[in-house]
């Protein structure tokens, strides 16, 4: 295994790792910034304000993108397969 093939499937796992999180992370992004203007403007500093919507939109937002999750890592850990002759003549 020459250090190619290695920085190649390290890019690859932190290109899919970061695919994967962008959706997620960018809805919990703009749930907490809308959640920061009304605290802002209301004057309310309520901790469970923030943590809780943040939670139902994350969590459905993991239900529907489930079946694209899924697809996505089974893509990936067929690929991985496919590269372990690569792996096993070292």
């Amino acid at each position: 295994m020459d250090e190619f093939f290695v920085i190649d499937l390290g890019q690859e796992m932190m290109f899919n790792a970061l695919i994967i999180s962008l959706p997620l992370l960018g809805i919990g992004l703009v749930v907490g910034l809308l959640i920061s203007l009304f605290q802002a403007a209301t004057q309310i500093h309520e901790q469970t304000l923030t943590i809780v919507p943040k939670l139902l939109v994350v969590g459905t937002t993991i239900m529907f993108l489930m079946p694209w999750l899924i697809e996505r890592l089974i893509d990936l850990t067929l690929r991985l397969f496919a590269r372990l002759p690569e792996v096993a003549q070292y």
